[in-house]
């Protein structure tokens, strides 16, 4: 099946492994070489291929410092291997290029020209994480300062990148410790991103020359079993990488180091050899050659590539400054991982691990770095000392009246409090209890400044019902506000909808509060308000006054302007208003409350309106005994909905949001 959408980016989708040529054939199009990994020579190289059969089939890599073999992986996997000794850096900044032509002209001028060259337009296949990163690392020295190096620049120009996920790793990888993978990553600088799975590959596009290839490719949409093959594949490479390296103050704490005995330990084993400098996807060393014809009147420059390592590199008049090989991997180790943030905000270092297996003395730079600028120790853990926090601990709070809502539902004004209880944000809640029931989570249904908040509680059991049964004067305790609220910024300057039903409409009163006060600051506001009667709505009066003044859209089939004697207006439920709604929803923000199940058909009605998941914000209700994490009652995969939440934007909830049993 094509791609439906050969233009648009996003989307995970499934290539079959017997149409891996025709991706292979797309890349070659317009005349590009197809680069990517082969067998020559007793390891993986990357080099000219026109078919599948010309990829490592079933090949994968060991590795370890100063070690290096191929072996049969016992299946069919085209990119089972690690990273070989080259890197993508030999086609985008190749080890010599002609740069200029200097010759002496018939009247004795000397006179310069560029020299002519031909930028290949080139895709690379089977580029990694921690190779994408040094690919970037490499645009910022030679693309990012006031000199562009032109020839770099025309290179990675005409490259097309196809990366490849690693499921595989080696002893000597530690680009987890550098933040470069194994994950490749959105906005890596890459057109095209597979995971191979024993099948074929889940691919996805990441740039609109990506999508368009994938566009013609037969794809198919990755099923959720794939997709999770995919991403579990690659958590299980993390996993096996760990972190060796601690980097954290490392630039401080190896520059700190800079006559430390350990150099002169190193220098003893190493052999100056620039292995390591010559394996690296970043290093960028480079000096001039000069070829010359026999009347010596016409010389061609070239930039070839050079090594902090050799003998020559730092020899001036006066000699070399870096005549001992400790002087010399020092400069290397230093500049990888201290000078180089000062030189361009990053690390020269993305962990591929190249300079630990093609050591010839099979020297370990994580080893070296822990010895020379180890982390530093933790400390003991401080003695617990109490702090005063009147959000953790409970106060009594005096009920200064008492208004009954609906049959089951009550709003308490509590007074007596300390500014830290009625400081809050809209959406968050207070643990509510009496000594003989376990506490209440219950959000603040209105701030009252300076020593008051509302709370509306419906009895919904044994503790609820006895705390709505007090009378004024009666003293309850409270502990909070806690959790995350209601984020009020991202709605500045756009429309807001607000949509819920029920009770659902008390954690949102303080929200539609902060927008009534600075009502100027937004665009349009909507309220969708259902209930299953007139008798079942909240706070009936203020829903009337705000829909009489204007001061925001509500919809509610209740309201007195919708009723037809004594019934219900368009018999429409919230999520059907919406879907049936005229206004367009691309500069708007979305706040919902209510079940679960209320709150997944409200998602797609405001998608349908143009309201994109990463701008609506939901609250989850779960049962809560402490509201701080510690408990665990409260807890939804990786979140703890009391400290986490309850409010969450949606996207980032992901697959757990409405999931049985999560």
């Amino acid at each position: 099946m094509l791609n439906p959408t050969p233009g648009a980016l996003g989307g995970a989708w499934f290539l079959p492994r017997a149409r891996l040529q025709d991706l292979l054939d797309l890349l070659r199009e317009d005349g590009r070489r197809l680069i990517g990994p082969t067998v020559a020579d007793g390891a993986i190289a990357y080099d000219e291929i026109d078919r599948v059969e010309d990829l490592p089939r079933g090949w994968g890599d060991e590795q370890a410092p100063g070690r290096y073999r191929l072996v049969r992986r016992g299946d069919e996997r085209l990119f089972g291997y690690v990273v070989g000794p080259g890197s993508w850096k030999r086609f985008t900044y190749p080890p010599r290029v002609p740069m200029s032509v200097a010759r002496y002209e018939k009247n004795g001028e000397v006179a310069y020209r560029p020299a002519q060259k031909d930028i290949p337009k080139l895709a690379f296949l089977g580029v990694r994480a921690c190779e994408l990163a040094a690919l970037a690392v490499q645009d910022r020295v030679f693309l990012g300062g006031p000199f562009v190096e032109t020839d770099y620049q025309a290179r990675r120009r005409e490259a097309l990148v196809v990366a490849v996920q690693c499921t595989t790793c080696a002893s000597t990888c530690f680009c987890t410790s550098m933040g470069t993978g194994p994950e490749v990553k959105a906005g890596a600088g890459h057109d095209l991103a597979l995971t191979e799975l024993d099948a074929g590959f889940v691919i996805e596009a990441a740039s609109p020359a990506g999508a368009q290839i994938l566009g013609r490719l037969p794809v198919s949409a990755a099923t959720l079993e794939q997709s999770v093959a995919a991403v579990q594949a690659v958590a299980a490479t993390r996993t096996r990488i760990g972190k060796p390296i601690e980097t954290a103050g490392l630039r401080d704490r190896l520059m700190a180091k800079l006559d430390h005995p350990r150099w002169a330990e190193v220098a003893n084993r190493c052999i100056t050899c620039g292995n390591c400098t010559l394996a690296c996807p970043t290093c960028f060393c480079t000096g001039v050659s000069r070829s010359t014809d026999l009347a010596g009147t016409e010389a061609v420059n070239e930039r070839v590539w050079d090594s902090c390592f050799s003998p020559g590199f730092a020899r001036v008049a006066g000699g070399d400054f870096r005549s001992q090989p400790k002087h010399r991997y020092r400069q290397w180790l230093t500049h990888k991982f201290a000078s180089w943030w000062d030189q361009f905000g990053s690390s020269g270092c993305t962990g591929c691990g190249r300079c630990i297996t093609w050591c010839p003395v099979g020297i370990d730079v994580r080893e070296e770095l822990q010895a020379i600028a180890p982390a530093e120790p933790n400390l003991p853990p401080p003695r617990f000392e109490p702090v005063a926090d009147d959000r953790q601990a409970y106060a009594t709070a005096r009920i200064a009246d008492i208004r009954p809502e609906t049959h089951d539902t009550t709003t308490l004004r509590l007074a007596g409090l300390d500014a830290a209880h009625v400081d809050g944000r809209p959406g968050q809640f207070v643990m509510v209890g009496l000594p003989n029931h376990p506490a209440a989570a219950i959000s603040v249904s209105r701030y009252l400044p300076p020593d008051g908040i509302e709370l509306t509680i419906r009895a919904a059991g044994p503790a609820t019902a006895a705390i709505t049964a007090l009378a004024a004067g009666d003293t309850v305790g409270i502990r909070g506000p806690v959790g995350i609220g209601w984020p009020i910024e991202p709605a500045y300057g756009k429309d807001v909808v607000v949509v819920t039903g029920g009770t659902g409409l008390a954690p949102l009163r303080p929200l539609l509060d902060r927008l009534i006060a600075a009502r100027e600051q937004f665009g349009a506001v909507r309220l969708y308000y259902g209930a299953r009667t007139a008798q079942d709505m909240l706070f009936a009066d203020e829903l009337e006054q705000w829909d009489q003044s204007g001061i925001m859209e509500v919809t509610c089939r209740w309201l007195r302007r919708h009723r037809t004697g004594d019934g219900a207006g368009a018999g429409r439920s919230t999520v059907s208003a919406i879907h049936q709604a005229s206004w367009d929803g691309a500069n708007a923000v979305a706040y919902v409350c209510g079940p679960e199940r209320m709150m997944e058909a409200t998602s797609i009605a405001l998608a349908g309106r143009g309201i994109a998941r990463d701008r609506v914000w939901v609250t989850l209700e779960r049962h809560m005994e402490c509201g701080l994490g510690f408990c665990g009652h409260c807890q939804m995969g990786r979140f703890f909905i009391c400290k986490d939440g309850p409010v969450f934007r949606l996207s980032d909830l992901g697959d757990l949001f409405g999931r049985e049993g999560i």
